[in-house]
């Protein structure tokens, strides 16, 4: 009886332990193929929030944000429900981005639960370009190679984390006057790197892609409509588009003053409408490109790599100028395009998670400094105060600040801001 015990015991703990392997085994295939996700699967996907991110503190580039501050960062969005990121360049001079895929690889090895990924950005100048010279649109720099050579060796350092990879940023559009490119150069690139892809030396599941304005992938100005581009929308994997409803509030200010039939609506009611407005200038330059792309190719899709709104401007978009800017605004379009876009099966890399001081250096209310949704110290803006309400950045800092709300989160002090859309402002 004793012997026939121990066979039992010695059974049931042999049956308990290839029972645990097991369920071990099939957690940890589950979270490999949790891991494992393509571009496909990731875009339009509204549980993979996307977002541009730049993690400079500082005026000057130069001062390149450490590893531990990238984490911070990451931290921070992940958080908020961002699982992949947009980066801009790979330039050797600036390791922005392969620093931020270090940082994403430690993340993943020090907590099993985190998962991101990059859109990684190759930067495409003209001849002369960011120089005392003139720049030659017609002719390509001859540092565009390098750029995307890096680009395919991060992409293979980093597999399970670069997603996609695109070709320039607003390059192809006339009024990018420093470094703007003809079509064919980004069709090159793109080119080049499907072809690497057919070849084996880029993952098969890569997408590529190049992010550009609305107006260069077809959408407006019909002199864009060129064959090259038509060749562009057929060998990129996705289309990434660039709307910005915050400029046109003052480039093409027509859909943004109250019109006649408002002007007897409370000041609050006007501003809300001015920002349903702006969100449908959004939706309407998607749907511009889309059926223009679609006339080239009915399969592409298309996504939105950029849009966002500024919350601080000393120029055409503040007190003097359409009064686009402050925080209650940026809040509404933030939370117009999140729904619109999540429903849609879009993604949208909004612009951008935090402030970045080095872009207007010389103006610190310059416009371009404060696209965030985090302030430089860390601070959640008027669009995020529900996480902070939430809980969701407990334990989390910024440069050891604490994520707290913006104005205090006195929305009635943060009111005391928000202006009327201007009327009268001249174009």
């Amino acid at each position: 009886m004793k012997n026939k015990l121990q066979t039992f015991l010695i059974l049931a703990l042999l049956i308990f332990m290839i029972s645990c392997v097991t369920a071990e085994k099939t957690e940890d295939k589950d979270l490999k193929t949790k891991k494992e996700l393509t571009a496909k699967e990731i875009l339009g996907n509204p549980n993979y929030l996307a977002i541009s991110y730049g993690g400079y503190r500082e005026k000057s580039r130069e001062m390149q944000p450490t590893i531990p501050q990238l984490k911070e960062d990451l931290k921070l969005m992940h958080a908020m429900g961002i699982r992949i990121v947009r980066t801009y360049n790979v330039q050797p001079e600036l390791p922005h981005a392969s620093n931020i895929l270090e940082a994403i690889s430690q993340l993943k090895k020090e907590d099993a639960s985190f998962e991101m990924y990059v859109m990684l950005g190759a930067w495409i100048d003209c001849l002369n370009a960011w120089t005392e010279l003139t720049p030659d649109h017609e002719i390509e720099s001859a540092q565009n190679e390098g750029e995307i050579a890096r680009a395919v060796a991060l992409a293979n350092k980093y597999p399970d984390i670069v997603k996609v990879i695109a070709v320039g940023n607003e390059a192809m559009i006339r009024w990018a006057t420093s470094y703007f490119v003809r079509p064919n150069v980004i069709l090159k690139w793109v080119n080049h790197l499907q072809d690497l892809k057919k070849d084996g030396k880029l993952s098969k599941d890569l997408w590529v892609t190049c992010s550009d304005d609305f107006a260069s992938w077809g959408g407006g100005d019909p002199s864009y409509r060129v064959k090259d581009l038509e060749a562009i929308i057929k060998a990129v994997d996705y289309v990434s588009m660039h709307t910005y409803a915050y400029h046109n509030s003052h480039y093409n200010p027509g859909f943004w003053k109250v019109p006649d039939n408002e002007q007897d609506l409370s000041d609050i009611e006007k501003i809300d409408n001015s920002m349903l407005r702006a969100s449908e200038f959004a939706k309407d330059q998607y749907k511009e490109v889309s059926e223009y792309v679609k006339s080239i190719d009915s399969t592409k899709v298309i996504h939105i790599g950029e849009t966002g709104w500024a919350t601080v401007s000393s120029g055409h978009y503040g007190v003097n100028g359409s009064r686009a800017t402050d925080e209650y605004k940026q809040g509404l379009y933030y939370k117009h395009l999140r729904e619109w876009t999540n429903k849609e099966g879009i993604s949208c890399f909004y612009f951008e998670a935090f402030d970045e001081q080095w872009k207007d250096a010389h103006n610190p209310k310059g416009s371009e400094n404060h696209f965030g949704l985090f302030t430089l110290k860390g601070e959640a803006k008027y669009p995020i105060w529900n996480l902070v309400d939430k809980g969701v950045f407990k334990g989390l800092k910024r440069n050891g600040n604490p994520i707290i709300k913006t104005f205090g989160g006195d929305k009635e002090v943060l009111m005391k801001d928000v202006l009327v859309p201007n009327t009268d402002y001249p174009r």
